[in-house]
Formats: structure tokens, sequence, C-alpha cells
């Protein structure tokens, strides 16, 4: 009888230590993967201030203009001793090019209606959109565990309705832009993932929940979610 209690609380004690083995190993991901992804982050920031020229929406106006005075200033080295044009011949053809399209009797309506034009025009934000490009979902780290090969692909099998019944939830904080419910519904699944197994869908959250954590830029949250949705079929495509 002693044996018996003895062999059950070895078991116990041994399941404890799976479980507390599980924790360890979540927690390092998340901290191994949340400094890496802040990293490629900051240098992919810094790489877009150093090749990107800032937007000007001016530029749709003045760059004809440059483009006529360069074009002039070439006609006058080429022809010596023309005259020079009047200034106020040189300034109504500046306006003429600024109004372009424009039908109007008045040279003052004109550059109003064109400098109105530039105010709205929108400025245009680029985001650096993520890829996803993750490796094929494995679940040999439950292997490693201990775990035979059908009860491995068991947990896998569990872990499906749980990511496909939180995608609807996700979206509908998506069109709220609720960032902070976001970030909460993709945390309960990225730990359940991470535990079952690495690649895939189990990297999309990692990466997904660390970017909620601290990201607002809704394009980008909305590749993320578009990238789930794609991995998440391919695991059930997978293990159905």
């Amino acid at each position: 009888m002693f044996a018996i209690i003895k062999g059950e609380l070895m078991f116990a004690l041994t399941i404890l230590g799976i479980f507390i083995l599980i924790i360890a190993i979540i927690i390092y991901l998340e901290y191994k993967n949340e400094k890496n992804y802040q990293k490629n982050r900051h240098e992919r920031k810094e790489a877009r201030k150093k090749t990107k020229p800032p937007y000007d929406p001016n530029e749709k106006i003045q760059k004809p203009l440059r483009e006529k005075k360069e074009k002039a200033a070439q006609l006058k080295a080429s022809t010596p001793g023309a005259k020079e044009k009047p200034l106020v011949q040189v300034k109504k053809e500046e306006e003429k090019t600024l109004t372009d399209g424009y039908e109007l009797k008045d040279t003052q309506v004109k550059t109003s209606a064109v400098q109105e034009e530039v105010k709205k025009v929108p400025e245009e934000k680029s985001y650096d959109l993520p890829q996803c490009k993750y490796p094929k979902f494995n679940y040999s780290r439950l292997l490693d565990m201990g775990l035979g090969e059908d009860e491995a692909i068991e947990f896998v099998k569990e872990l499906i309705p749980q990511i496909k019944t939180q995608i609807p939830l996700i979206k509908e904080a998506m069109d709220k832009e609720d960032f902070h419910n976001m970030e909460r519904l993709t945390h309960s699944i990225k730990g359940s993932s991470t535990t079952v197994g690495t690649g895939g869908v189990s990297d999309l959250l990692v990466e997904f929940n660390t970017y909620l954590k601290t990201g607002k830029a809704l394009p980008i949250a909305e590749a993320y979610f578009k990238y789930l949705n794609q991995y998440a079929d391919d695991l059930e495509k997978a293990f159905s």
C-alpha cells in the first residue's frame, strides 16, 4: 500500500515538474522573441530614415516650375545675345504652369485654386508590413517532453479549435481598433501554441502579440491577422 502511494506521489511530482518546465520555457521564449522583435523593428526604422526621403506634397507643383526655369536657362545659354524676358511675362508663365488644366479667367483665382488643391492631397504614410514567412509547424517540443506521437498529435488537434474560436473575436476588436483587446486575445492562444510546437501559427502569434504590446498601426495589425487566418487553415488541413 505504501509503495502504491509513493508511486502516485512520484508520478504527481513528475507531472508538476513538467508543467514548471513548460512555464519556464514559455517565459524564456517570450522574452527572447520580444527582444529580437524590438531590435529588428528599430533597425528597420533606422534604415527607412536613411533611404527614404520625406514626402513633400508641394513637390507636385514645384517640379514643373524647376523644369521650366532650367529649360529657360539652357535656352538663354545656347542663344547669345538673346533678350531676357520681362519680369511680368515670366510671372504670367509661371502662373500658367501652376494652373494647367484649370479654365479660370482671373490669375489670382487660378493660383488660389491650385493652393487649395495641394491642401487636399492626403499625406501618404508608408508602413513596414510584416512578411510572416515562418518554417512549417513542428510539435517535436512535445516529443522532447516525453509524450508519444499520438499524444502529441492530440494536443495539436485540441489547439486548432482554440485558435479558430479566437479569430472572430480578434477581428471584432480590430474593427473597433481596440489594440488592448487584440493583445489580450492573441496572448491567450500564443501561450498554448508555443507550448505545443514551433513554426507556422506558433511563430506568427508570438510576433503578432509582441507587436500589439506597443504597436498601434492598423495596417500592420491587419497584415498579421491575414496571415493568422492563413496559418490556422494550414494547421487545420495538416492535422484534420
